[in-house]
């Protein structure tokens, strides 16, 4: 007779259905091949016994009660489904577990997670920060685990659109350029065919950059300049505000400035550019020695220039948004002005009113620079020129900020 959930529920371990003691696990019968067997432990095992090829066997179909009376019997019924289609159930279910292992092994995610330790080592720590930050927030939870071969255009194009539809339209277009990166990696590495991204040119509204916020005008640069000397803060963020215009470098290399990187007695600080993976020399004027001299007793014994407020010891730099956090205390728009902003009004008023060569310019902004021949410069090209550039540079901000003329940018005829 096939078993009912009273007597599933009922059987107990050490006594038989028909009353007997026993020490060991005891079957009780369903129909069709299935059975309940009770372990001596309590536990209650579904089972399914079938031949194939002439040879006795079973197999697993769970425990009871996460698998019920009638789960079970449909779990049967399936098993028994695939015999008579020629199939042998238990190798069935070996091969969906083997498929499953290889698609979780070549899962977008751990691809993608592949890719990402093998490259980030030669990104910024805030490249890869971000990078890192959106596949976990914006792509694994959607389409992490699926094999990556598997995963198709419009399945990203619907990971992207959920970024746009919070209205970070940059954010969905720098996703998929990321996820462009992990499956061409994939194709390389023989787990994909190709890279659906490719379908989706055009697939999201365009979008505009935003340009970094600078004054490039002499006379309102000057004005900028006697507001920011203005500033009362820590000596710190003092020295960092009045060297950020004078060195205009990227706002992650100056917070990031190291001492052992600095030779204030050649007027010299020479230091790896991640971003272009080459090595970079800016010839420190006169103005910028002196600022770094008064800074050097605060912070001369750590390892940073400019550390951390948080950190006394000097071993952690200043964070990311200080120098602009300072300029907003200070009444300085961030729509008018920005620590990246120093590097577009030197690039401007250096060409268009100081009149100095733009290679010079690009070369000292740690621009990739090519010879005619398509090679790149070295850190030492055009030195002693720049060296002049550079105290031009700081003589000329120190004229307009004491009210000396300024001269007009040129600008062309329309």
């Amino acid at each position: 007779m096939p078993l009912s959930d009273t007597q599933i529920r009922n059987a107990k371990p050490g006594l038989t259905p028909q009353g007997k003691q026993t020490d060991k696990s005891y079957k009780m019968g369903d129909s069709g091949g299935l059975y309940l067997e009770v372990a001596p432990s309590g536990g209650k095992w579904w089972r399914f016994k079938y031949r194939f090829d002439g040879k006795q066997k079973r197999l697993s179909l769970g425990v009871y009660p996460d698998v019920s009376l009638k789960a079970a019997r449909e779990r049967r019924d399936e098993a028994r489904t695939l015999i008579t289609e020629g199939v042998d159930p238990a190798e069935h279910r070996k091969a969906a577990k083997a498929a499953k292992s290889e698609r979780a092994a070549n899962s977008f995610e751990v691809v993608a997670r592949e890719w990402v330790a093998k490259h980030s080592p030669n990104w910024a720590k805030t490249h890869a920060s971000r990078t890192i930050n959106r596949l976990e927030g914006d792509v694994y939870p959607w389409i992490g685990s699926k094999a990556i071969a598997e995963i198709e255009a419009p399945e990203l194009l619907t990971v992207a659109r959920r970024i746009e539809e919070r209205g970070a339209l940059e954010t969905a277009h720098r996703v998929l350029s990321i996820c462009g990166q992990v499956f061409r990696y994939a194709v390389a590495t023989g787990r994909a065919k190709r890279d659906p991204t490719r379908d989706l040119r055009g697939a999201l509204p365009p979008y505009k950059g935003k340009h970094f916020a600078a004054v490039t005008e002499p006379d309102k640069l000057a004005e900028l300049l006697r507001t920011m000397d203005g500033y009362e803060g820590t000596l710190t963020v003092r020295c960092a505000l009045r060297l950020a215009p004078l060195v205009f470098v990227r706002p992650g290399e100056l917070r990031q400035a190291q001492w052992a990187d600095i030779d204030l007695d050649a007027a010299e600080w020479r230091y790896h550019v991640t971003k272009t993976d080459t090595q970079h020399i800016v010839p420190l004027s006169t103005q910028a020695v002196a600022i770094l001299r008064e800074l050097e007793p605060l912070t001369g014994r750590g390892h940073y220039a400019f550390p951390s407020a948080r950190n006394p010891r000097g071993d952690r730099p200043m964070s990311e948004n200080t120098v602009n956090a300072a300029m907003r205390r200070l009444g300085i728009p961030k729509d008018e002005m920005s620590g990246h902003g120093f590097r577009a009004a030197a690039r401007t008023i250096l060409d268009e009113v100081l009149g100095f060569r733009p290679d010079f310019i690009e070369h000292q902004l740690a621009h990739a620079v090519r010879d005619p021949n398509g090679r790149a410069y070295n850190r030492t090209a055009h030195l002693p020129e720049r060296r002049k550039m550079m105290q031009a540079w700081a003589d000329y901000l120190d004229a307009i900020k004491s009210g000396a003329n300024v001269t007009p940018i040129r600008r062309a005829a329309s």
